[in-house]
């Protein structure tokens, strides 16, 4: 146990054992009188350095690797071992390092995931020691714990089931939660539920680390959720937990189950509808259709589609729209085509987003049998495109030809993640739109070329909103995170736009100010959850002073050892 007192920290570790803790652990850069003090003399070179010094060789080192994958790898084993180096170098480097530590890198991550463990970090509950979870989390290392990341593996970007390999996605997401929102790491816990596995590669992997058993399903899924979430609740009453990566089926099912009972939202519901909406308010500023007028397609009505849709229509409804003129404007595409009143097998967040047959009933189409996109794009003729559907090639070239058709400034988002599942490819719409369309990705892509020079193409990746998000809901002790939380997001974050003050810049911050991103959505969140009551005694000329004092900073405090026994 350590305990910090003022700018120095205390501890009763020595030895190997304090260089065996990655939170406590600063290699070379213990100084003389702290080797003298924790018996480090012999264990460690004798060279000293800084940690500017240390961030400067693990650069060079990472930068030796021939593969991302490589990459990754040596940036897990070093969080593992140092965490204060760990994120000053991801800090210091986030555009460089936020591909490899997340998405893209994060999914082959997740594949390899097996062959790749080393230490343990974060916990995986699994059904068989369903019994054991309060025991589990009682441990006095998740004291300080304040958020958490939870997934089930069964939807993990666009690769599907993972099982115990999903663990990767918390992790990754956690080292966004620090290296942007500031948590310090010490209060950040990623779980893995195994319940499971349907990936055939996996079960039949005897490498695989997971537990080795067809994918729970029904009431025993639910029952293990419900044991897992009330075990949460009772050992954190106020922690922030954040569901990720889950299936269609159950990511907006669990969200609407459990969202009044703690602080707790769904990265993929929300997070992808805040960044998507605040990316498009941003796109409106330089195409100059209204809201109003926006029409929006999307490929993908799962829960990540609808969520996006949900969230946009909440906008249009604060823009002037009623609430039947605004769901007329969108237009959800599935693997079955267009969401149609009187189809059969829909699930209930599908409902309000179905289009009346009247209203498609003139449409030309090229198979009178189903709606397909392009299909949507020539007789509805959207100003929106944007994609979640994990089908990489989905936004075809007669599809971007037909968008840029309908459209002066087309606004086109293939968000799929990693980006081998893109819709497509940012180069192939700047070529089929002849350099007007208004792009977003989900995963970094290079830059393309316009107006002859070279332009950064706006990641609409979540990694703009969740950090900020939670850092506010925990900088004031929000109850709840709520729907007007995540609207006031997406408006921060477009309020931070560069095309804001001129039309030929990004929509988005670049990667590198995600720090002061995640600080202006923070700030918009935590007034939101004031304004809706979800903050106590709490001024609200406090509340900027609060966040500020939540953010860490990766850096080296000085030690004291603790008295000995005895």
């Amino acid at each position: 146990m350590s305990e910090t007192s003022g700018a120095s920290i205390t501890t009763a570790l020595s030895a190997y054992e304090l260089l065996a803790d990655p939170q406590l652990n600063k290699g070379t850069a213990f100084s003389e009188a702290e080797r003298d003090a924790f018996d480090l003399h012999g264990l460690l070179p004798p060279s000293v350095l800084t940690l500017d010094e240390q961030v400067s060789r693990r650069l060079q080192a990472l930068r030796g690797y021939e593969t991302d994958l490589e990459r990754y790898a040596f940036l897990r084993e070093l969080q593992d071992t140092n965490e204060t180096l760990f994120y000053a170098l991801l800090v210091g480097n986030l555009e460089e390092l936020l591909p490899i530590v997340y998405t893209p890198t994060v999914g082959a991550g997740c594949q390899h995931f097996s062959r790749l463990f080393r230490k343990p970090r974060g916990l995986f509950l699994s059904i068989p020691h369903k019994a054991r979870i309060d025991r589990i989390l009682a441990h006095p290392r998740f004291d300080a714990v304040e958020a958490i990341v939870v997934t089930d593996g069964e939807r993990i970007l666009g690769l599907g089931d993972q099982g115990a390999g999903g663990m990767g996605i918390p992790i990754g997401k956690l080292s966004l939660y620090t290296g942007c929102g500031g948590l310090h790491p010490a209060t950040t816990l990623p779980i893995l539920l195994d319940v499971g596995t349907d990936n055939p590669d996996c079960l039949a992997d005897p490498l695989y680390i997971g537990w080795r058993n067809e994918r729970v399903r029904g009431q025993e899924y639910d029952d293990f959720i419900e044991a897992f979430v009330s075990a949460v609740v009772k050992r954190w009453p106020r922690v922030l937990l954040q569901w990720e990566d889950f299936a269609k089926n159950n990511a907006t099912r669990m969200l609407d189950r459990y969202r009044d009972r703690l602080c707790t939202f769904n990265d993929d519901v929300q997070g992808t509808a805040a960044v998507a909406t605040g990316t498009l308010l941003s796109a409106i500023n330089v195409t100059g259709v209204p809201l109003t007028e926006q029409r929006v397609a999307v490929l993908g009505a799962g829960s990540a589609g609808c969520g996006i849709a949900g969230l946009i229509r909440a906008a249009m409804r604060d823009a002037g729209l009623s609430e039947s003129e605004a769901a007329t404007r969108f237009f959800m595409v599935d693997r079955d085509g267009l969401l149609v009143e009187g189809m059969s097998g829909l699930a209930p967040f599908q409902m309000p987003f179905l289009q009346n047959k009247a209203a498609i009933a003139n449409w030309k189409l090229d198979h009178p049998d189903r709606v397909a996109l392009l299909d949507v794009v020539r007789n509805a003729r959207p100003t929106v495109l944007i994609g979640v559907s994990g089908q990489a090639g989905a936004f075809s070239e007669p599809v971007v030809r037909a968008m840029a058709e309908a459209n002066q400034r087309p606004v086109i988002f293939p968000l799929s993640n990693p980006t081998s599942r893109a819709e497509a490819t940012p180069v192939d719409i700047e070529a089929w739109t002849e350099g007007r369309a208004l792009i977003g990705v989900g995963s970094p892509f290079p830059p393309i070329t316009r107006d002859g020079a070279r332009f950064k193409v706006d990641q609409t990746n979540n990694s703009y909103i969740f950090p900020g998000v939670g850092l506010g809901a925990l900088a004031v002790g929000a109850s709840r995170v709520t729907d007007g939380m995540f609207m006031a997001a997406a408006k921060a974050l477009a309020s931070s736009s560069p095309a804001r003050n001129n039309p030929k810049h990004n929509l988005l911050p670049p990667v590198s100010a995600l720090r002061d991103v995640a600080l202006t959505v923070a700030l918009a969140v935590a007034l939101q959850a004031h304004k809706e009551g979800q903050v106590k005694d709490i001024a609200l000329d406090q509340i900027e002073a609060r966040i500020r004092a939540k953010m860490w900073t990766p850096r080296y405090a000085p030690y004291q050892r603790a008295g000995r026994a005895g």
